[in-house]
């Protein structure tokens, strides 16, 4: 079995999937362990909902029906990359350019690189995508709680070899899948998640990002 040091260390953000779908009774024994997750004072904020098969593809349609309408994107919350300065902001870039390398597309191609944006609404072709909400009263701090619970879900996923990538993306456009996928009212999406087994002949999936030195981020007091 794969142990937690290996699911971390060897996991990677997977951008191409096999036609495979997951059976549902592995995706509910999957969020059956992950609510055991921890959160403050036993609140459990999270809500998910999974969408396959029709309900994905008419969630797919619908979202990218709402982008060439020219809709704007209407989060609940601020996107991950609002407030980005300095190494912050610098690591985003050489996030998304090593992505663009990987798939040869050169930095000054701004039509394939917004292309490849829209690659976030098709799911990156996995057969299943879900959505992770929490009410709209809470905030950010709340939010910790379902980063632990979304962590939980990947590691499990991981050891059972299916592949998966959190994308904050997919909160850009809640209406469609407010209707699709029955968020409860109260609720506002924080991210989405495509998954499904990796296809393993991609490049993409073999793209690893560079990550600090411990040095860098930690330090220890006596």
């Amino acid at each position: 079995m794969l142990s937690v040091t290996d699911a971390i260390s060897g996991r990677r953000s997977t951008r191409a999937y096999a036609d495979t779908p997951v059976p549902l009774e592995t995706i509910k024994e999957v969020l059956q362990i992950a609510r055991l997750a921890p959160s403050n004072s036993n609140t459990q904020p999270w809500h998910i909902a999974v969408a396959s098969g029709a309900a994905r593809q008419k969630l797919q349609a619908a979202i990218l029906a709402e982008i060439e309408s020219g809709k704007a994107a209407s989060p609940q919350w601020p996107a991950g990359g609002v407030g980005l300065v300095g190494a912050y902001k610098e690591r985003q870039y050489e996030c998304a350019f090593a992505y663009y390398d990987a798939l040869g597309i050169r930095r000054e191609d701004k039509m394939d690189r917004g292309l490849t944006v829209l690659k976030n609404y098709e799911f990156f072709g996995a057969p299943h995508v879900a959505f992770v909400s929490m009410p709209k009263t809470m905030n950010r701090a709340n939010a910790l709680d379902l980063g632990i619970f979304l962590q939980s879900i990947m590691l499990l996923f991981a050891e059972r070899g299916i592949g998966c990538i959190p994308q904050g993306a997919l909160a850009a456009f809640p209406d469609p899948v407010r209707e699709i996928c029955s968020i409860p009212d109260d609720n506002g999406i924080v991210v989405g998640m495509s998954f499904g087994y990796p296809d393993d002949t991609a490049a993409i999936n073999r793209l690893q990002q560079s990550r600090r030195d411990l040095d860098d981020l930690a330090v220890f007091v006596d």
